[in-house]
């Protein structure tokens, strides 16, 4: 009983997630439900999410795993090391076993660069991105994504200081 519980928790989790919806006050404030969504009241242009290297946000109907993980207040992602294959869609499970906020994004290392640099200065913009979910502590939530072409795709906590702390991550795809 307990498994089926646990798998039907996960199978809904992402739809819950999604239905979140986004937040507002940025990464401090957290959100509604089980998870907090965004982008920092920008666009990150090299990351066109149809054609980009990097993939796209995932249909959940054609999910072929799961991967869980964790973000901590050691400033890591465990695992920070993932492989995919080339078209596969993946739902992250992600849970927050931390005292602060985490976030967890998905792109390119010099997006996701550009985009910790804006996260200095403006600390504190809403989130809307597919690839990207913040979480408050003891929060877990879930994103989908398609990888796209063979290669390295990165990821991150971008809240100021978290990846420069070393949270950060890399998805193999081959």
């Amino acid at each position: 009983m307990k498994k089926t519980i646990s798998i039907f928790a996960l199978s809904v989790l992402p739809v819950v997630a999604l239905a979140a919806g986004t937040h507002a006050g940025g990464h401090g404030a957290g959100g509604h439900g089980a998870a907090t969504h965004g982008t920092h009241g920008h666009t990150m242009s090299s990351m066109s999410h149809a054609s980009s290297p990097v993939g796209q946000p995932g249909d959940p109907a054609k999910v072929t795993r799961t991967i869980e993980v964790t973000m901590d207040d050691a400033m890591r992602f465990t695992p920070s090391d993932i492989e995919v294959k080339a078209g596969e869609t993946v739902r992250f499970f992600i849970k927050n076993t931390g005292q602060i906020p985490h976030e967890m994004v998905i792109g390119s290392l010099e997006d996701l660069k550009a985009h910790a640099a804006e996260m200095l200065t403006m600390p504190d913009m809403p989130h809307d991105e597919p690839n990207m979910i913040t979480l408050k502590p003891g929060q877990v939530g879930g994103l989908v994504w398609q990888f796209g072409e063979a290669g390295t795709v990165d990821f991150a906590c971008l809240i100021p200081g978290h990846t420069e702390a070393g949270m950060v991550g890399k998805v193999k795809v081959s």
